[in-house]
């Protein structure tokens, strides 16, 4: 005959439950017993053991709490593709920056139009010199002839710049649309933790009310309950933390989206089940679809052309400049000291004439050079442009993967393993075999690894709307994808 340590019971415990049915662990317990209206331990009050350890299993996964409910609507709530399209429809930064589009054709127009002609006037007198008689007027028209291509270089150039416009109102609703799902996974995120959380304290407060019953009846010491109504405090305030910061990104989501602050708003999806699926097979094909269809890069790509454009603007303009002009002259002159009295002359004159610049000192050498180095500059930009969407889309294609083989990871080891470890400790805990720091070191060992599954799903959220952000899929590619 030999006897176990209450360590070694623990721990033999902690192997047989592993394999037991959860509603068979205290089969053998004692029988309930009641004292002085005061609930024993296992007494029908307490949680059953099976309803327990399927609210430890589904923590995370299943519905969420009270608290965590408020923000959530599978069916009616707004999904992120539906907050994108409103952001694109409703954001005022972006509403502001469209406005660059009309400018920039505003200014095509203009460049289109021919120059004004010039009237001139002049009227002569000899009134007040003491030659009364002598009287001249003069009506001029010129015409500036833009004949050297001038109207077209700047007709191409404010097409130039129109292009370049749209590009950029594109590469701006891009990076909107990034910022709106990365706000919708971070609220994602703390909808989940507040979850996890608000089911840990839930469960907490159930486990004390069996064992305040132990205390009282002398099985258990005051200090259990003590250290598990702490634990349930230190949640409380856990609670409260991750609820404010719920709040405010879902106050930043709707910021974004152009949802009013009072405008109430809930969210579709769930953190594990992204809507958006993965845009590209391989990092090829990434990269490839990203140095094709993003539009900064599209718009470097067009900022070279602006430059290039303004080179032959600017050649254009070195040329003389040439104004065809007319003019219509009456004349009246008085002869006076003549012998036969005064005699009047009236003439009539229509002249016609063709005015050059000669660039003899100014032949825009200053434009022209600014213009070359407005090419260079442009060429090292996109250059750069093309650069860094190389090492955005690799970024982001690896933390994917990296985040999904640290799920799968997750998912197949560490959550079954230290949900199967909590359920072992409490049915150890409740045969008296552990104590109640090393059932709450297990507690918080699962609620820390909930913790970290939480960031590793984040992280798979963001490097999915990065990556399609990195390589510039719309938003409603992402849809069509999902239905093929």
């Amino acid at each position: 005959m030999f006897y176990l340590t209450r360590r070694a019971l623990a721990r033999l415990l902690i192997v047989i439950t592993s394999a037991v049915v959860p509603g068979q662990i205290t089969a053998n317990a004692q029988e309930p017993s009641t004292k002085e209206g005061i609930v024993s331990r296992n007494a029908d009050v307490r949680t059953p053991p099976g309803k327990y350890y399927d609210a430890i299993a589904s923590i995370g996964d299943g519905p969420v709490g009270t608290t965590a409910s408020r923000y959530v609507d599978s069916v009616q709530g707004a999904s992120s593709d539906d907050l994108v399209r409103r952001a694109l429809t409703t954001n005022a930064d972006l509403a502001a920056v469209r406005l660059d589009i009309e400018r920039s054709r505003a200014r095509v127009r203009q460049a289109g139009l021919r120059a004004n002609p010039t009237f001139d006037f002049e009227q002569s007198t000899g009134r007040f010199t003491n030659s009364p008689g002598e009287r001249e007027t003069t009506i001029g028209f010129s015409l500036p002839l833009e004949i050297n291509g001038q109207r077209q270089r700047r007709v191409d150039l404010a097409r130039a710049e129109l292009e370049a416009a749209e590009a950029e109102v594109a590469d701006r609703e891009r990076r909107l649309m990034a910022e709106v799902r990365g706000a919708y996974a971070e609220t994602l995120a703390a909808i989940r933790e507040l979850s996890i959380t608000e089911g840990i304290n839930n469960l907490d407060e159930q486990t004390a009310t069996i064992v305040a019953a132990r205390v009282t009846e002398g099985e258990s010491a005051p200090l259990e309950l003590n250290l598990l109504r702490a634990e349930i405090d230190r949640l409380k305030s856990r609670r409260a933390l991750v609820e404010g910061r719920l709040q405010a990104t879902l106050l930043r989501l709707k910021s974004l989206a152009g949802v009013a602050p009072d405008e109430p708003l809930r969210i579709r999806e769930h953190l594990a089940s992204p809507t958006s699926s993965k845009p590209a097979t391989s990092l090829e094909e990434a990269l490839d679809t990203a140095l094709r269809t993003r539009p900064d890069v599209r718009l470097a790509r067009l900022i070279e052309k602006v430059a290039q454009a303004g080179m032959e603007l600017a050649r254009a303009q070195a040329r003389p400049d040439i104004t065809a002009f007319t003019k219509y002259s009456t004349s009246q002159t008085v002869f006076d000291n003549t012998p036969i009295g005064a005699l009047r002359d009236k003439d009539k004159v229509l002249s016609f004439g063709v005015s050059v610049s000669l660039p003899l000192f100014n032949r825009n050498q200053g434009g022209k050079a600014e213009a070359a180095t407005a090419i260079a500059q442009a060429q090292r930009r996109r250059q750069f442009v093309e650069q860094l969407v190389r090492a955005e889309v690799t970024s982001a294609y690896a933390r994917y993967e990296g985040a999904q083989s640290a799920l799968n990871i997750f998912e197949q080891g560490v959550l079954a393993r230290s949900t199967e470890n909590i359920r072992s400790m409490r049915g150890a805990y409740e045969l008296g075999a552990v104590r109640m720091t090393e059932l709450l070191s297990e507690q918080r060992r699962l609620l820390d690894s909930q913790r970290e599954y939480t960031e590793a799903l984040t992280e798979r959220y963001k490097a999915l709307s990065d990556l399609l952000s990195a390589i510039g899929a719309p938003v409603d590619a992402t849809k069509r994808e999902r239905e093929e």
